[in-house]
């Protein structure tokens, strides 16, 4: 893959790519990178019917784009993955089954979650469903198709990517929509051209913290802590503006999934109500509320934009996946913020997976080096990169108590639950997903 040469016909490998909407966003944003005109677009499911509304869809998107891409699909990854030069991974591991699962029974010992899919007890047990998965694909991809990047979008995303950089050869970059999704909102509360605002961001996924903030050769925060005094400015995020206010600087993660991730501010009824608000914003149980709904949703809108009852969008987004495609493929240099090892990277975090800007071009994702963050917000990342580390441990040593540990020094479920209630809440979460565990069970 590191070669002097563009690569002009890439093979680009989806799986999950069932995950309809996201993948046609995706395959969208690869069919606008101006001078990348053929290549072989590969897409895997193991659910047959939605990978067969992705192919179609994909089919749609190349006739529309007037390009010369192919498109193939497949149950059985191992047929698509021979000559992948991109591997973009989407997949959901049993979630529909498990997402009641997840937010009920934490809930039952007062754990309150918004989104419950990253961390917490809904994130733990989310990768030790979808850890052995993606392992199995890594090492797939380890024999049929080494020099392959890997694109990884699925969540827990430090979890997997960390798990994935430890235990294969695999060139893999976790990749989120959080750091330039939140710098286009600062932009907005600031009320400023989002071209003219600076800043330096590091940290780990959802907890990486915009360190530094500037506009017209400025400090930005003081004009950002004048503006979350009008209440229309402040409701519109309120767990990140108090951050911002007590800890010195803005996080990339919405206020309602964000607020799992610190024990301040969903531990007792009163806070919830003070500082949740509907929706992303800290609805109670949002996610397991809606996901089966929106994901129903989402398979009728692909369906609608094939019979021609919807229109079929066809613009580039924001997200870095195809960025990293122009980089390596055509050699345009591209500067993205992805989840890699901290070799380094960021002085006072420990080995785990950080969230820093990368430089891209035909050598691949080249991570920057950041520096040390501020000791307070490195000490927030830290608890969850501990978190982390016991999962990974899990993970590649089938270790069950592992996990264990991890939900006990969860930051919000410690603010909740002693010990003995945790180990207990852990218990009956493992009953539960027993049947979607199994590789623990050997």
């Amino acid at each position: 893959m590191a070669t002097t040469m563009p690569i002009r016909s890439p093979k680009i490998t989806f799986i999950g790519a069932g995950s309809a909407v996201f993948a046609r966003q995706l395959i969208t944003d690869v069919l606008h990178i101006e001078g990348l005109d053929e290549g072989v677009i590969a897409l895997v499911d193991i659910d047959a019917t939605r990978l067969q509304l992705a192919h179609n869809i994909a089919e749609k998107l190349v006739a529309q784009s007037g390009k010369h891409w192919r498109v193939q699909s497949s149950t059985e990854r191992r047929e698509m993955l021979p000559g992948s030069h991109f591997i973009v991974n989407t997949i959901e591991v049993a979630g529909l089954a498990n997402v009641r699962h997840d937010f009920d029974i934490p809930m039952k010992y007062g754990i309150n979650q918004c989104i419950g899919d990253t961390i917490g007890p809904g994130g733990i047990f989310k990768a030790l469903r979808t850890g052995p998965a993606w392992l199995d694909i890594l090492h797939d991809a380890e024999e049929l198709c080494p020099e392959a990047w890997v694109l990884n979008y699925t969540n827990p995303m430090s979890i997997l990517t960390y798990a994935a950089l430890k235990a294969t050869s695999m060139r893999t970059v976790g990749l989120c929509h959080s750091v330039q999704g939140s710098s286009k909102q600062l932009a907005n509360y600031l009320d400023v051209p989002y071209e003219d605002l600076e800043w330096k961001c590091a940290g780990i996924n959802h907890n990486a913290w915009f360190t530094e903030l500037r506009f017209q050769g400025k400090d930005a925060y003081p004009l950002l802590l004048e503006r979350i005094q009008q209440s229309e400015i402040y409701e519109k995020d309120p767990v990140r503006f108090e951050m911002t206010r007590y800890f010195g600087a803005f996080v990339t993660e919405s206020s309602g999934h964000f607020s799992e991730y610190v024990p301040y501010f969903r531990k007792r009824p009163e806070l919830i109500e003070r500082y949740g608000r509907a929706g992303y914003l800290g609805e109670t149980g949002f996610y397991a509320n809606n996901w089966p709904e929106w994901r129903r949703k989402n398979d009728e809108s692909i369906q609608k934009m094939l019979d021609g009852s919807a229109e079929l969008p066809f613009h580039r987004s924001h997200e870095y996946g195809s960025y990293i495609i122009e980089g390596v493929t055509l050699n345009r240099p591209q500067v993205i913020y992805g989840n890699v090892r901290n070799t380094g990277l960021i002085d006072n975090l420990p080995d785990g997976s950080v969230e820093v800007a990368c430089l891209v071009d035909r050598n691949g994702v080249q991570p920057t080096h950041f520096g040390a963050l501020p000791e307070q917000l490195a000490a927030l990342n830290r608890s969850h990169m501990a978190v982390h580390s016991l999962m990974c441990e899990a993970l590649l040593s089938k270790n069950k108590e592992a996990a264990r540990y991890a939900l006990m020094l969860d930051p919000l479920s410690a603010a909740v639950c002693s010990p003995a209630e945790l180990s207990e809440l852990f218990d009956e979460m493992w009953e539960a997903e027993r049947e979607y565990l199994q590789p623990f069970e050997k």
